[in-house]
């Protein structure tokens, strides 16, 4: 159990939450809310970050990107700790998984009454499934010709945060989407960190991510612009939306991004950098939990 609790990284966790809860945030902030959509929101975002490791796990070991080259933390398949037929059945139960908890979700918010929108979601709920999947495996995934970052900003940012508001109060804010790029970028930023540091055993294995066709100073500047834009639609969504004071309070979480892109620009070892992206995740959090926080505050 507990060589699967860490294939699950678990870790990741926290950044899949972010979109989940600032969709929440912003329903609550435009007058609605339910706790039951929020629940299982969460329970299907968590179901769908486990898939995508065990299927990045399966997929990575299979095209050679797990290799001992690699300098992040070994993984189940890699190290031999999870049977590659194992670890593919689990890929398959967590995806049926995320299928019920995502289906009992739209049955809870459209029922049977609505069925155009309840079709369109679970198209976009089947598409995420495939992204968690086809991104490192299968045949051509996606992640080895360097779209990974594309997919990442998708699901994590405008996806995630305006999908899950749509479940709530069951209309489009085209204002949301500034909040929504914010938390599709930062998640971008967690997924160019581990690209900044797996750069020579992608390189092995024919892994075109965006660090490896720019180059690692390039790779650098790139992150710079994803946390700097990330900051600056934020506070472009605050300047058109001003409440009260505490609608600022996210700021507090800024100090983050800059020390963690000042620590990628400065380390040039590979595993120094891995600390990296449990900090980014993390700080995306509190980003996140500090805008609700100042959304609520009397």
């Amino acid at each position: 159990m507990k060589v699967w609790i860490e294939a699950f990284r678990l870790r990741t966790l926290p950044l899949s939450f972010s979109c989940i809860l600032m969709g929440a945030f912003l329903a609550i902030r435009q007058g609605m809310y339910d706790g039951s959509i929020l629940v299982l929101c969460l329970l299907t975002t968590l179901f769908l970050q486990i898939l995508s490791n065990l299927a990045n796990d399966y997929g990575d070991s299979v095209h050679g990107a797990d290799s001992v080259t690699r300098q992040g933390p070994s993984r189940a398949v890699q190290s031999g700790k999870i049977s590659l037929h194992s670890m593919k059945k689990a890929v398959i139960i967590v995806a049926l998984l995320a299928l019920v908890s995502g289906g009992s979700l739209l049955l809870l918010v459209f029922g049977l009454k609505q069925l155009l929108l309840l079709s369109v979601f679970f198209l976009i709920g089947l598409g995420a499934i495939w992204a968690a999947i086809k991104y490192t495996a299968g045949d051509n995934p996606y992640g080895y010709a360097g779209l990974g970052d594309i997919s990442v900003f998708l699901f994590f940012g405008l996806v995630g945060v305006l999908g899950t508001n749509y479940l709530f109060v069951q209309s489009l804010h085209l204002m949301n989407v500034f909040p929504a790029i914010s938390c599709g970028l930062l998640a971008t930023g967690v997924l160019n960190v581990n690209n900044i540091r797996d750069i020579e055993s992608d390189l092995v294995a024919g892994k075109k991510s965006i660090p490896v066709r720019i180059g690692r100073s390039n790779a650098r500047i790139y992150h710079w612009f994803i946390l700097i834009v990330a900051m600056v639609s934020m506070l472009v969504f605050i300047a058109l939306n001003y409440q009260k004071p505490t609608d600022l309070l996210f700021v507090l979480a800024f100090p983050l991004f800059f020390k963690n892109g000042i620590a990628i620009t400065k380390n040039y070892e590979a595993k120094a950098l891995d600390p990296y992206l449990k900090q980014l995740a993390l700080g995306t959090l509190l980003f996140v939990l500090l805008f609700g926080l100042g959304l609520c505050w009397l």
